[in-house]
């Protein structure tokens, strides 16, 4: 059965530009259920819409199945190598240097604190994983 689409899923030229770039599914396991283009417009729509994981549309992947990879790909440096690639292909495109060559940190964003012991180490909060990675793959696939 065929779904009906949402803003937020990828188009066929969007997904040919970020298929190669998904890792495969591991050696002597279980072979995948659920195809990665349905787990990656489940993880876009959480992105776009702002909703709880556990919100996710009944015609999409289970929740606990796309946050999973979600996970997955964060601690396995999946989304870095991701948006390393796009990143790399956008600039090509742009007739670019792949590599950036400078960085620019504004001082209002980099802030310090008199703030000791604990406090000073905790681990700050993570932004939303799905959209940085949208953006390249809508840039780079147009």
């Amino acid at each position: 059965m065929t779904r009906c689409a949402y803003p937020s899923d990828l188009s066929d030229t969007e997904w040919s530009v970020i298929e190669p770039l998904i890792p495969p599914a591991k050696p002597g396991g279980r072979p995948r259920e659920v195809e990665m283009r349905e787990i990656l417009n489940g993880i876009f729509y959480v992105t776009r819409s702002g909703c709880a994981w556990r919100m996710l549309p009944h015609d999409v992947p289970p929740w606990s199945t796309v946050y999973h990879d979600v996970r997955v790909w964060r601690q396995d440096d999946t989304w870095e190598t991701i948006h390393t690639a796009l990143r790399a292909q956008v600039r090509e495109q742009a007739g670019r240097d792949p590599e950036p060559s400078a960085a620019v940190l504004d001082s209002q964003s980099v802030k310090t604190t008199e703030k000791g012991g604990l406090g000073a180490m905790m681990r700050p909060r993570s932004s939303p994983v799905g959209s940085g990675i949208l953006w390249w793959i809508r840039w780079a696939s147009s």
